[in-house]
């Protein structure tokens, strides 16, 4: 099922509900490059009978400047020019480097993802962000281009392990708190099996959440006002994930829970408690033990700074996030009290 969303200067194609082996319909093989990893490969091997493959080590430490030019070296081995199709396949490490080196490549070539992860099909792949991390600051260097193409094929997930699974939910669950209150009533009296078991059920959450970010990013492209909304969680939880090696969904589900107390003492926020709720029913963590100056000092580099305050998201009420600023010395009493 194919349904087109335009963006200011381009349009991604998205085919929902789909199988790898309906790929030949919308790119020639002959000239197209798939960058995957190591555990993606392995599960999937004979997905990518045929394919030129470039295999990368998988890992949140491995979305470096080292590895993109280990890609680049590999494109210009395989001769790879401005008509070459790059086409990632795996989740958010995989989909962010290759529409960077997508981008950079000759001053940029076509690109396009097939999400194997639910972190991926929800979010990770959607909105033309893309990068790598310089040490313990993620996403720090990148660019905004736009994939010509999202694949979606839920077979991918059938080899998902559990952990990757509540990784997927920690983004769902954001979606829900800034933008979609009857999605978390939904998320509320089910579980990770209702949707793990049966394939009409994540198909549909998977498509709900993908509009959700997709309506998002199409009024606000380059995060200049409601797009930064996105980042409800991920202010703390991206101070978090590198230093104390969590996976995105959980540094990102710390944050949110932190994100949520903190929208009750600066906002009347009433509803911390059923996020809370919520993050433990899809076995997400909820807090952590952390050094306060380290993680202040790596906040202090977040992209969503401004001068000597930063955009932090909050909870005005459930589906309805805000955008409060928060001056550096408010913030740090803030974090060393939580």
């Amino acid at each position: 099922m194919k349904q087109t969303f335009r963006f200011n200067n381009s349009s991604t194609d998205f085919y929902f509900s789909s199988n790898i082996n309906q790929l030949r319909d919308i790119i020639e093989l002959k000239n197209s490059i798939f960058i995957t990893d190591e555990n993606v490969y392995a599960a999937q091997t004979g997905k990518f009978k045929n394919f030129k493959t470039i295999i990368i080590k998988a890992g949140e430490q491995h979305k470096t400047q080292a590895t993109v030019n280990v890609i680049i070296q590999k494109l210009i081995e395989f001769e790879a020019d401005r008509k070459t199709v790059l086409v990632g396949v795996g989740g958010g490490v995989i989909t962010d480097i290759t529409g960077y080196v997508a981008s950079i490549y000759m001053r940029g070539i076509r690109f396009g993802f097939i999400p194997t992860t639910l972190l991926a099909l929800v979010d990770a792949s959607i909105g033309g962000k893309n990068g790598i991390d310089i040490g313990m600051y993620k996403n720090i260097v990148g660019v905004i281009k736009q994939p010509a193409f999202i694949f979606h094929d839920l077979n991918f997930l059938k080899t998902l392990p559990d952990n990757q699974w509540r990784n997927g939910f920690a983004e769902i669950i954001k979606h829900a708190c800034i933008k979609d209150k009857e999605m978390l009533k939904e998320l509320q009296y089910h579980s990770i099996d209702n949707y793990k078991n049966t394939r009409k059920n994540i198909d549909l959450l998977v498509q709900r959440n993908v509009k959700i970010k997709l309506k998002v990013v199409q009024h606000d492209e380059l995060e200049q006002g409601e797009r930064k909304l996105l980042n409800f969680g991920h202010t703390l939880g991206h101070a978090l994930e590198n230093q104390y090696q969590l996976m995105h969904g959980e540094a990102v589900a710390i944050g949110m829970s932190y994100a949520a107390k903190i929208s009750e003492e600066l906002i009347g926020f009433k509803d911390a408690a059923t996020v809370h709720e919520v993050l433990t029913i899809y076995n997400l963590p909820t807090n952590i033990k952390f050094n306060r100056d380290k993680v202040f000092d790596v906040m202090k580099m977040d992209k969503k700074r401004e001068q000597k305050e930063i955009n932090f998201i909050l909870l005005e009420k459930i589906g309805k996030g805000i955008i409060y600023p928060i001056a550096f010395n408010q913030l740090k009493e803030i974090i060393q009290s939580l």
